[in-house]
C-alpha cells in the first residue's frame, strides 16, 4: 500500500491500544488491544486485513507486548513505519498542538500526572517502551487536552484565589480533544460546511464522556475541568457533585480522600446508580426487563447530558447541529431519543426510523428535514492521532 504508514498508541496502566494507519487508506491494516499486561491472563487481541486474532501474553510486561508487536507492524506496513502517535491525555496548557516527544516534553508530561493520576503515568509507560523499541522513529505525544487551549478565560477559570491559577495551574483544562476535533470537521465535511464558519455541539459517550461547544473549528468550553471526572454521569465517574461532598463524607463517614476519590472515579456513575454495571448496554437490556435502578441511571445520564448541552450552547454564536459520538452516542438510539426530549428549546423534531438506523458505525443525520440538524458521527481519535503526527513530520 502506497502512503505513509503511522503507529498510534494509547497505552493504559495494562494495557496497549494500538493501530496502523496508512494515510491513503480509510481502513487500518492492522489494529488490537493488548490486555491485563502484568497478569497471569495477559492476552493480545489484534485483526490483520480483516482477520480477527487472538494470543496469550502470560505475564507480559508493556515493553514485551511491543515486542510481540514489531513483527506484526512491520509485516503491515512492508518494513515501512514513518513515525509513531502516542495519545497523552493531559499536557496541562503547555501544549497546543501535537509535539515530538523529547526529554524536556517528556518531563512535562510527568509533571502533569499529578493532574491525571490514571491516564499520564500509563501513556509514559507506552511512551518509554516505544522510544527503547524504536529509537531512531519520529515519535509524537497527542494530548487531549490541546485542543481545549482555545477556550476563552473566562470558559477555563475556576472562581478561586489567583494564586492557586498562577502557582498552581488549577484551572479546566478539558479532555477527549482529539475526538471532539475529528467529530466536528467531520461534521462540517458531513453537512457540506467549512470548518472555519461552522457551530457544533460535541456530545462524546463512552465509559468517559464529555460534551463541547466548537466554533469555527475551535473549542470554546467542554463539560470536564481539570481532571477527567468533572462534567458528565459516566460509567464509573460521578461527574459534577458538590465539592462539599468530600468533607461531609469524611466527617460522617471516616473516609479519607483516597477512599472518596476511588469511589467517586471507580465506583459512581452508572455503576453506582443502577448498582448493576457501567456499561450501558447492559443497563438498556435490564431497564427494558423492569429494572428501576437501571431505568433510573439512564435518566439521569440522559438528563445531566441535556443540562450540559444546554450549557454548552452559551459558547456558540449559532447552532449549527448537535452531533453525538462514541460507543454510547453512535449506538444507544434510546439515549438520543432521551436526551433530545429534554432539550425543547432547541427545536429538534427526531426522524425515529433514521435514529434507530445509525448504530453500529452507521453516520448520518436523524433529525427531519425541518428541524435544527442533529448527527450521528463515529469517531476516529486513532486517525485524528495519525494525521497530526503526520501534520509533524511534514513540518
Amino acid at each position: 500500500m502506497s502512503g505513509r504508514n503511522i503507529l498510534v498508541i494509547n497505552s493504559g496502566s495494562s494495557s496497549v491500544k494500538f493501530a496502523l494507519v496508512n494515510e491513503n487508506s480509510d481502513e487500518f491494516p492492522l489494529q488490537g488491544l493488548a490486555e491485563r499486561l502484568g497478569s497471569d491472563d495477559a492476552v493480545l487481541n489484534w485483526t490483520f486485513e480483516g482477520e480477527k486474532h487472538v494470543t496469550s501474553l502470560h505475564g507480559a510486561t508493556h515493553k514485551e507486548a511491543f515486542e510481540r508487536l514489531l513483527p506484526m507492524v512491520q509485516k503491515a506496513s512492508h518494513g515501512s513505519l514513518h513515525g509513531i502517535g502516542h495519545r497523552i491525555v493531559h499536557g496541562g496548557a503547555h501544549f497546543t498542538k501535537a509535539t515530538q516527544l523529547r526529554p524536556d516534553v517528556i518531563e512535562v508530561i510527568e509533571a502533569a500526572a499529578v493532574l491525571a493520576p490514571l491516564h499520564n503515568p500509563a501513556g509514559l509507560i507506552g511512551v518509554q517502551a516505544s522510544l527503547e523499541l524504536y529509537p531512531d522513529l519520529p515519535q509524537f505525544a497527542v494530548f487531549d487536552t490541546a485542543f481545549h487551549q482555545t477556550m476563552p478565560d473566562h470558559a477555563f477559570r475556576y472562581a478561586v484565589p489567583e494564586v492557586l491559577y498562577t502557582d498552581h495551574h488549577v484551572r479546566r483544562y478539558g479532555f477527549h480533544g482529539t475526538s471532539h476535533m475529528y467529530v466536528s470537521r467531520k461534521a462540517a465535511e458531513i453537512t457540506n460546511l467549512p470548518v472555519e464558519d461552522s457551530c457544533w455541539l460535541i456530545a462524546h459517550l463512552g465509559n468517559g464522556s464529555s460534551t463541547c461547544a466548537v466554533v469555527n473549528g475551535e473549542s470554546r468550553d467542554t463539560s470536564m475541568g481539570l481532571t477527567p471526572l468533572e462534567g458528565l454521569v459516566m460509567g464509573t465517574r460521578s461527574g459534577d457533585v458538590d465539592p462539599s461532598l468530600a468533607n461531609h463524607l469524611n466527617r460522617t463517614l471516616g473516609w479519607d480522600l483516597a477512599k472518596i476519590e476511588t469511589v467517586l472515579t471507580k465506583e459512581s456513575g452508572l455503576l453506582g446508580l443502577s448498582g448493576l454495571s457501567n456499561d450501558m448496554r447492559t443497563l438498556l437490556e435490564a431497564s427494558a426487563q423492569g429494572n428501576e435502578k437501571a431505568t433510573l441511571a439512564i435518566e439521569v445520564f440522559c438528563y445531566r447530558l441535556a443540562k450540559s448541552l444546554a450549557s454548552m450552547s452559551c459558547a456558540l454564536p449559532r447552532l449549527d447541529g448537535l452531533v453525538f459520538t462514541g460507543g454510547i452516542g453512535e449506538n444507544a438510539d434510546i439515549v438520543r431519543s432521551k436526551t433530545i426530549g429534554y432539550l425543547p428549546f432547541f427545536n429538534i423534531t427526531l426522524d425515529e426510523e433514521a435514529n434507530q438506523r445509525c448504530v453500529r458505525g452507521v453516520a448520518g443525520q436523524i433529525s427531519a428535514a425541518n428541524s435544527t440538524r442533529v448527527l450521528v458521527v463515529p469517531t476516529n481519535e486513532e486517525r485524528q492521532i495519525a494525521v497530526e503526527t503526520l501534520a509533524l513530520l511534514d513540518a
